[in-house]
Formats: structure tokens, C-alpha cells, sequence
């Protein structure tokens, strides 16, 4: 079984809603840490949505993504969320969750700061 595995992904229609999950394999991960989503578009870079902290006392977004996305965690269910109102067409992309491995802070926010990945879920706006 994969470490990290997403869903939620699916087609919505332009200022639709999704709620994108990622679950934590409790074998590899028995206790809490950072989580983050990224998001990639065939041909560009991978991009940072939203990033967690262990006890969700940092919450941190992508510009484009401050207030219309919310991140969430529960970490007795090992689950993360990311909520996404108002979509429109530039938010099609395959969505990944990500976690660190040993400490993490904030201000590593790069794709390269993290270790384990999920293989993505795909979100398509429709216009």
C-alpha cells in the first residue's frame, strides 16, 4: 500500500466545490507530522497549494489558493483535507499530497523539501 494516497479528485463545473483527501499510511506514519498540497500541470512546475503543520497551528497557501481553499487535518484519523470553492479552469491540475521526513518548518515550502508522495488525484473544471 502506498504511504500517501489521494482522492476526491473528479470534474466539476466552474465555481463548483471539491474536497480533496489524503490518508496516512498508519504503518509507515504512526504519529503526526507536516502535510502539504501541491499541484502540477503537464509541462510546468510542481507548485505548492497548501501546507499543515503537525498540530495545525501553521496554515499556509499558495496566493492563488488564499480564501477559496481551507486545509484540514485530523491526525487521530491520520486524514488531510483540502477543501477548494470557486473553482475555476486554471485550478485543473493533478493534485499531491506530501509529507517531510524527519523535521520540517514552515518556511520550506519547495517540492524538494518533502519526502514521501502521494501519486496524485486529478481535478478537472469544466467551464
Amino acid at each position: 500500500q502506498a504511504q500517501l494516497v489521494e482522492s476526491g479528485g473528479g470534474e466539476v463545473q466552474a465555481g463548483g466545490s471539491l474536497t480533496l483527501s489524503c490518508v496516512a499510511d498508519r504503518r509507515s506514519f504512526p504519529g503526526a507530522f507536516p502535510m502539504a498540497w501541491f499541484r502540477q500541470v503537464p509541462g510546468k512546475d510542481r507548485d505548492l497549494v497548501a501546507a499543515i503543520s503537525r498540530t495545525a497551528d501553521s496554515l499556509i497557501y499558495a496566493d492563488s489558493a488564499k480564501g477559496r481553499f481551507t486545509i484540514s487535518r485530523d491526525n487521530g484519523r491520520k486524514i488531510m483535507w483540502l477543501r477548494m470553492d470557486s473553482l475555476g479552469p486554471e485550478d485543473t491540475a493533478v493534485y499531491f499530497c506530501a509529507a517531510p521526513y524527519g523535521s520540517w518548518y514552515p518556511s520550506q515550502l519547495k517540492p524538494s523539501d518533502f519526502d514521501y508522495w502521494g501519486r496524485g488525484t486529478q481535478v478537472t473544471v469544466a467551464s
